[in-house]
């Protein structure tokens, strides 16, 4: 299925919810919608389906204009984050739902093999009042997986579950998306689970299209200080730099200079630096740079470890894998690649908007 969005805008009185954009979807894969609350993805999957009409714009699905077309008249499948499910039927029978109304063969079989992959094939007999939310969730999910509709929309699906299950949902989901023939469009505010199901990304921002492409060369190269932003939790540590000899090097607050692989080429001296937590270390490697500061704060979430360093120009954050014990208030050196930097002009630095000057040297060959 093609599903082409052709300068599409919504509004809501005087408010725009979603700003001109188009966007042409890769047909058969998933495409990820990221971005924080209220950027817009839930309005433009609401598009998607045809719950809304938008304010300008066209909707093309195969070439066809399906615009201000409802949604009972396209062959959709929706996942919200509040699940929906049929509460006088069983989950057996939820699931079953959309294979009776197409006419399929074998449902019991596909019931069972759906429901063991979602880890709810003990509840079958169950109605979803006695189910706990999390489980519900999951035979919404079921349900939506077995109509097999060309266009499928999970609307941040696994925000209610908790993080093991979700982890271990995340790589099921992405082998079923996989194996299936849908148009998958995947909602959700987190980096990492964009990164985990691959595909494409479509990176947003207060109603705006910020940029689209296939999510690891998003990620990479990030056109902006604002997608780079988006795309990196915790967010991306960002220091004002000044560049120096033809932008063959930057100099750091503390006087620190980086010599960079690449040269920047432009006639603007003052730039960003930025530099992913998941990037900065606390061992010394060939060719790394040392900033000593002191620590602030150790967090630890699910199997990392996030240290807050106060640095001269300001709190850095380190992201390290595993539990560790870190001091507070100790000193400590942190440890920068040149590789791993970003550049970014610092013409719009105030509303985070500059544009990418460099690409980190890891991320030039693709």
């Amino acid at each position: 299925m093609q599903l082409v969005l052709e300068n599409v805008v919504q509004k809501v009185g005087a408010a725009t919810w979603l700003y001109p954009m188009s966007l042409s979807l890769q047909s058969n894969v998933v495409t990820v919608l990221l971005g924080a609350t209220q950027a817009g993805k839930t309005s433009l999957m609401r598009i998607m389906a045809g719950l809304d009409t938008p304010t300008e714009g066209r909707v093309w699905v195969d070439g066809q204009d399906v615009t201000g077309m409802p949604v009972r008249q396209r062959n959709v499948a929706m996942v919200y984050q509040q699940f929906i499910n049929y509460p006088s039927m069983t989950v057996a029978q939820n699931i079953a739902s959309p294979l009776k109304l197409r006419g399929d063969t074998d449902i019991a079989h596909k019931v069972h093999s759906l429901a063991q992959r979602l880890h709810i094939e003990p509840f079958l007999d169950r109605l979803p009042a006695e189910l706990s939310g999390g489980q519900q969730q999951r035979v919404a999910l079921a349900r939506a997986l077995a109509k097999d509709a060309p266009l499928m929309l999970l609307d941040e699906p696994l925000v209610n579950l908790d993080y093991k299950l979700r982890e271990g949902l995340r790589d099921e989901l992405t082998q079923l998306f996989e194996a299936g023939r849908s148009t998958v469009v995947y909602a959700t505010t987190e980096p990492a689970e964009a990164l985990m199901l691959g595909g494409y990304t479509a990176v947003l921002e207060r109603g705006e299209l910020l940029q689209y492409g296939p999510t690891s060369e998003v990620f990479r190269s990030p056109k902006s200080l604002r997608v780079a932003r988006a795309f990196s939790d915790p967010p991306m540590n960002l220091v004002p730099v000044q560049l120096q000899e033809g932008g063959a090097q930057m100099r750091l607050p503390n006087g620190v200079v980086l010599a960079l692989r690449q040269p920047v080429a432009t006639a603007d001296a003052a730039a960003v630096l930025g530099v992913r937590a998941s990037a900065l270390t606390l061992q010394a490697q060939p060719g790394s740079v040392e900033v000593r500061g002191q620590v602030h704060l150790a967090e630890i979430s699910g199997s990392d470890t996030f240290v807050h360093v106060q640095l001269p120009w300001g709190d850095w954050v380190v992201q390290l894998t595993g539990v560790h014990k870190v001091p507070l208030n100790a000193p400590i050196s942190v440890y920068l690649m040149p590789d791993a930097c970003y550049v970014f002009d610092s013409e719009r630095a105030a509303d985070q908007g500059g544009a990418l000057l460099q690409l980190p040297a890891h991320a030039q060959g693709g």
